[in-house]
């Protein structure tokens, strides 16, 4: 370091630079000076050490440049789709409820199984998205086993109307209705927290409000507006009529 400081730094020190590129050249040319400068106390130099040792034990290069990357155990939900970074990424649908292992790098997602890479995405900055392959659906949205959008709005009518009207807005927001199955999922689990009857009312005002998403109910549930009233604003008559809302009977 010592001598580079001396033989390159130093003859570039007063000198202004205006580009990572335009540092480079100079100091590529002043690197053969000091490789090809002869040993004090030793024969030959930088460059003659290196062309008799270092290089023939050098191998090729890789084909790609290094690619920093993080690993993490990944779990398959019943969406056929597994978490990373916040976004949702597609897998075959047969390993709904597997393990997997995520490797993601700044460009790319790649999910392992028993060593065994079984997907491949490009790496979505958005947050609560989903990236899904058409090859990993079931045939005909057949959905892996006993999950389909009418047994979530059945389950849901045991709660209420108004929880029924969530469960199917979410469902038709989503390009395909299995993207939604992960929010439909965590929407009932709250009436087992915070009671049924209170995810009812969180429902029915999420619905006035226009908020049907998970964050939002769970957001009212754990601030208790369920128990308040709305202001300026209507109570929906439930059953929900609606031309977005098409009912259990369209999934058939």
């Amino acid at each position: 370091m010592l001598l580079v400081e001396r033989w390159i730094l130093a003859v570039l020190r007063n000198r202004s630079f205006f580009s990572l590129e335009e540092l480079n050249r100079e100091i590529a040319r002043l690197l053969p000076r000091l490789n090809e400068r002869a040993f004090k106390k030793l024969p030959g130099s930088r460059r003659a050490l290196f062309e008799q040792l270092d290089y023939p034990a050098l191998r090729p290069l890789p084909a790609e440049a290094y690619e920093f990357a993080e690993w993490k155990k990944v779990g398959v939900n019943i969406d056929y789709h597994v978490e990373v970074d916040g976004h949702y990424y597609s897998v075959p649908y047969p390993l709904v409820r597997k393990s997997l292992e995520a490797r993601f790098s700044a460009r790319t997602v790649e999910c392992f199984h028993k060593g065994q890479r079984v997907a491949s995405h490009l790496r979505s900055p958005l947050k609560g998205r989903h990236t899904t392959v058409a090859e990993h659906m079931p045939i005909a949205h057949r959905q892996y086993a006993e999950w389909t959008p009418q047994r979530l709005i059945r389950w849901a009518e045991k709660t209420g109307p108004a929880t029924a009207g969530v469960i199917q807005t979410i469902l038709e927001r989503r390009a395909h209705p299995q993207q939604g199955f992960r929010s439909c999922l965590g929407i009932l689990r709250l009436g087992k927290g915070f009671g049924e009857e209170r995810l009812e009312a969180a429902c029915r005002r999420a619905l006035t409000l226009g908020a049907c998403s998970y964050k939002s109910i769970e957001s009212i549930l754990r601030k208790g507006l369920d128990r308040r009233a709305l202001t300026q604003q209507q109570e929906l008559d439930l059953p929900i009529e609606h031309d977005n809302l098409r009912g259990s009977d369209y999934y058939h």
